[in-house]
């Protein structure tokens, strides 16, 4: 279970003024869509979809693949913990540093589970490793991945789902907005015929109360999933929001390049300061290290004296003490915490 996530406000007295502790961007106009929400508050009265099909078709539409490639979940989540119902008692590899879920999912439904933690210049056999080294049935790997914004070279994973075609790959893409990197589509990923692709359209569109995602893949796959969700899973305002979304691609804006260009230079500003060193990234949230005391301690201090949330990562598996993860706000935001952490270390 998700113990010690982002986003954890309600633990603080003090009223947090900038939140840099989750993944999610928030500073995106979502008024469209909550006068929308607001005008179907009635939907609550009435059961929705038991299996949300139109939804699926909506983002099949999007993607240019059939709606059987489709599978609507209650957030990429629920889409996990899906998988690895329907491939119970697999033998899974799992990339690390990564999301705790995929483990505990696998956990949940006896997987046998090994995990390859890797970290800077390392990551770039990981998958190979993974597929060789012994016989698994799957892998999972998050791209661009939490906590640490890497994002494994297209043309290596395509190469590497090509040669290993009785291995079903898990490819959790909810960050895949947030990168500039090349990255497997929709189309590819329905084709190859043994990889699922997750998204998350909470962390897209800010609306992490919302729980929305989907999975991607061949239609046998997509089958398989959908035989172990459960009815009525996705709420209806949820599936509302959904088709609103679908239907205004251009609604809540976000300026990429703009957002990842402050994220390098909050990275360098952080970088400058002794005692800590921020990883690359290629995105927009990006993990750090105390070269001494613990990030669970820096984040206290930070929520309690100056109203800013960071994300202890010490709970990754394969991450020390020292490592907290950030992702980049505003520049006044951004700007605020560099100096707070100056403080701090002083």
């Amino acid at each position: 279970m998700i113990v010690g996530h982002g986003d954890d406000l309600w633990r603080y007295g003090r009223p947090i003024i900038a939140n840099f502790s989750s993944n999610v961007f928030s500073r995106v106009d979502l008024s469209g869509l909550k006068a929308h929400l607001a005008e179907h508050l009635n939907d609550i009265g009435h059961y929705p979809e038991p299996e949300p099909y139109t939804l699926e078709a909506a983002i099949a539409a999007r993607h240019v693949i059939p709606a059987e490639s489709v599978c609507v979940t209650g957030g990429a989540t629920e889409a996990i913990y899906l998988i690895a119902l329907a491939w119970r008692a697999s033998r899974s590899t799992v990339a690390g540093p990564t999301f705790s879920e995929y483990e505990d999912a696998c956990r949940l439904h006896g997987h046998s589970i090994e995990t390859v933690i890797s970290t800077g210049a390392q990551r770039s056999g990981e998958i190979s490793r993974q597929v060789r080294d012994d016989n698994r049935d799957m892998v999972w790997l998050c791209n661009p991945n939490n906590p640490d914004g890497r994002v494994t070279p297209l043309e290596r994973l395509l190469a590497e789902v090509k040669s290993n075609p009785d291995r079903l790959f898990v490819l959790d893409q909810s960050y895949g907005f947030f990168t500039r990197e090349p990255l497997m589509s929709a189309a590819e990923t329905v084709s190859s015929g043994n990889v699922l692709q997750l998204h998350s359209m909470t962390k897209r569109y800010a609306m992490p109360g919302i729980r929305l995602g989907y999975v991607v893949g061949a239609p046998q796959l997509i089958e398989r999933i959908r035989k172990v969700r459960m009815p009525w899973s996705v709420n209806a305002l949820a599936i509302e929001a959904g088709l609103w979304l679908c239907a205004h691609p251009d609604a809540a804006p976000i300026d990429l390049p703009a957002l990842l260009h402050e994220a390098q230079r909050l990275r360098d500003a952080l970088n400058r300061i002794p005692g800590i060193e921020v990883l690359p990234t290629k995105t927009h949230f990006m993990l750090c290290r105390l070269e001494s005391g613990s990030a669970s301690q820096l984040k206290d201090y930070l929520a309690r004296e100056k109203g800013l949330l960071i994300r202890d990562a010490s709970n990754f598996e394969g991450l020390g003490p020292g490592y907290f993860r950030i992702a980049a706000q505003t520049a006044e935001e951004n700007d605020l915490l560099v100096k707070a952490i100056e403080e701090y270390l002083r």
